[in-house]
């Protein structure tokens, strides 16, 4: 049964953990807003006019008769479905705790730029967005990474992947957030990365998995731009 992922069209933003889940397992899926009428679906279902359970927002995954929303509860529904989590609850649950501190860290990467209001533009808020974002650079994503780090030299099965000796989603997770944070921080990240090595190592390796090198080099990989999550502001990077 093919599966469907609603998010905005134009963004990766929090629905690219989501695709690259579905792409590393060669997933049958299709990104309905991306499709004609694909928004008016999306918005019958954000309305409430399809289920008595309305998601809050996109990302929202449907899968057969299960409707599930937010990053991390889609990917721990995928996780196990695709083979991308352990089989055991503690490996499964520690890969969900892993997926829950990136999204706390994609919170604060947006936050850099709306730091009062979402419904304010950049331009509204620049003053409080350097001072923010100078915190984000030189204390939050330190410290963030920083446990990764620690995790990945911490797993019995090696430094390769933070769960077992297999890749799951909360790898792809983590080499999308770099990914971001390099894009929107480069001057800052490439400081950062330098005491990081197998943080930056994973990233690479999965960079150059076969099916994730493929999606990045298709035009299903939706370029970051001014509209996500993660925003280039040069004067914002440090």
């Amino acid at each position: 049964m093919t599966l469907e992922l609603y998010y905005w069209p134009g963004l990766q933003g929090r629905g690219e953990f989501v695709r690259l889940a579905l792409e590393e397992a060669d997933a049958d899926y299709v990104d309905v807003a991306r499709q004609p009428d694909g928004m008016a679906a999306m918005n019958r279902l954000l309305d409430g006019d399809e289920t008595v359970r309305p998601p809050f927002a996109p990302p929202f995954l449907r899968d057969g008769e299960l409707l599930v929303a937010q990053t991390s509860a889609i990917l721990l529904h995928l996780g196990g479905k695709l083979g991308l989590a352990p089989d055991d609850a503690q490996g499964r649950l520690w890969t969900h705790q892993l997926q829950l501190t990136v999204a706390d860290l994609v919170d604060e990467a947006h936050d850099t730029h709306h730091p009062i209001a979402s419904s304010l533009y950049y331009d509204d808020q620049k003053e409080e967005a350097a001072r923010r974002a100078a915190d984000f650079r030189d204390a939050r994503i330190p410290k963030f990474l920083g446990w990764f780090e620690k995790v990945l030299a911490r797993n019995p099965a090696g430094p390769d992947h933070l769960v077992g000796d297999g890749a799951t989603y909360a790898d792809l997770s983590l080499f999308q957030v770099v990914d971001g944070l390099s894009y929107a921080f480069p001057k800052a990240m490439k400081r950062i990365l330098s005491a990081m090595p197998n943080v930056k190592a994973l990233h690479a390796a999965v960079a150059k998995r076969p099916r994730i090198q493929a999606y990045l080099a298709s035009d299903r990989r939706q370029p970051f731009n001014a509209q996500g999550v993660f925003r280039h502001y040069p004067e914002l990077d440090g």
